[in-house]
Formats: C-alpha cells, sequence, structure tokens
C-alpha cells in the first residue's frame, strides 16, 4: 500500500492558495508522484478565507473527499493563525508551514502545539512585497514545499514555476521565481 501525504491549505482569496495547489501538484506530477489538488471555497470573493488541498502518492489515490487529517498544514495568511484552527485534524506528525515573521517556537505557542511538533516559518509577506511589492505569499510558500518533499530539489518548484507562469511580464517571473528561491532559504525550522 502507498503512503499518501495529505495537505490542507489556509488562505484568503487572491493571495494564491489554490494557484500554489496546483503548482505543487504539477512538481509532484512531475517527479513521478499521483497527485490530487482542488480548493474549498466559502464565500465566493477576494479576501474571504479559503482552502485548498493536495494528495501526493506513491500510488493511484481513490479519495475523493477533503482532507481531515493533514499530514501538512500551510498557512499562507498569518491573520488566519487566530481566525480559524488550524491545528484542527492534525496529529503528532503533522508539519506546519507558516507565512509569519514569527519564530516556529512562538507559533508553536500561539497553537497550544507540543514542543516536539515539526513548524516551519517564512516570512513570505516581506519577500514577496521587497520582490515585487505585492503580497502574493504562495510563490515563497512553495519554496518552504522542497523542504517537505526533500526528493524534490528546489530547482524543479522554480522550472515548473516558470513554465506555468510564462506569461508573465519577464520582470514579475524573475521575482517570483527568487521569491521561491527564498521561500527555500530563509526559512525557520523547529
Amino acid at each position: 500500500m502507498s503512503r499518501t501525504t495529505e495537505i490542507r491549505w489556509h488562505g484568503r482569496g487572491g493571495q494564491g492558495a489554490k494557484t500554489g495547489s496546483a503548482v505543487l501538484a504539477e512538481v509532484m506530477f512531475e517527479a513521478g508522484k499521483f497527485v490530487q489538488s482542488f480548493p474549498e471555497y466559502g464565500a465566493e470573493r477576494q479576501g474571504a478565507p479559503m482552502k485548498a488541498f493536495n494528495r501526493v502518492s506513491d500510488g493511484p489515490i481513490r479519495k475523493r473527499c477533503g482532507v481531515q487529517n493533514p499530514d501538512v498544514v500551510a498557512i499562507i495568511d498569518p491573520t488566519l493563525l487566530e481566525a480559524v484552527r488550524p491545528s484542527e485534524g492534525c496529529t503528532e506528525n503533522t508539519v506546519y508551514l507558516i507565512n509569519t515573521p514569527e519564530s516556529p517556537e512562538a507559533v508553536k505557542s500561539k497553537l497550544g502545539l507540543p514542543q516536539g511538533a515539526r513548524v516551519i516559518t517564512i516570512d513570505a509577506t516581506k519577500i514577496t512585497l521587497e520582490e515585487f511589492g505585492q503580497n502574493r505569499p504562495n510563490a515563497p510558500m512553495l519554496g518552504t514545499f522542497a523542504h517537505v518533499f526533500s526528493e524534490v530539489p528546489i530547482e524543479s518548484f522554480v522550472e515548473h514555476f516558470s513554465r506555468k507562469m510564462k506569461n508573465l511580464p519577464e520582470k514579475i517571473l524573475e521575482a517570483n521565481k527568487r521569491a521561491i528561491k527564498r521561500g527555500y532559504e530563509e526559512v525557520l525550522i523547529g
């Protein structure tokens, strides 16, 4: 039986959680994995909380429902740490990837997680503001996933993003590529 990694993204409409989920699925598919990617919307408007999901497996994926017990939780909007319950359905083995300037230890304390919990923080908002002047944190968040799926090099994430977003202006595309790399390089792991 193959192991399936289930991922739940928390974001707000317009921040790129859906696109991040789709790009992650495509990167993992190119790495030879079976994948799923799908969003879940509440109020369908920009700025409203939303979720996106991934499943990544070595074998066929038969499930067709939302992710209830994620192995990885990605939070691309730090204000959602207090607006949603990101640890709902999680186990002691769940990995948290969180866009925040705070340390992993501070996040563990804020969420009431045990000290042994694996939390990876990245200030994705700062990175995207510095790189292209907009708060679109999905690109640096993709870079953090190279720490979860260590068998896939960060270059694969950058190359795939470049192909998928080839219609972006060159300046924005290059800024996103730098943001993905920084999302990998500037993480704090705790």
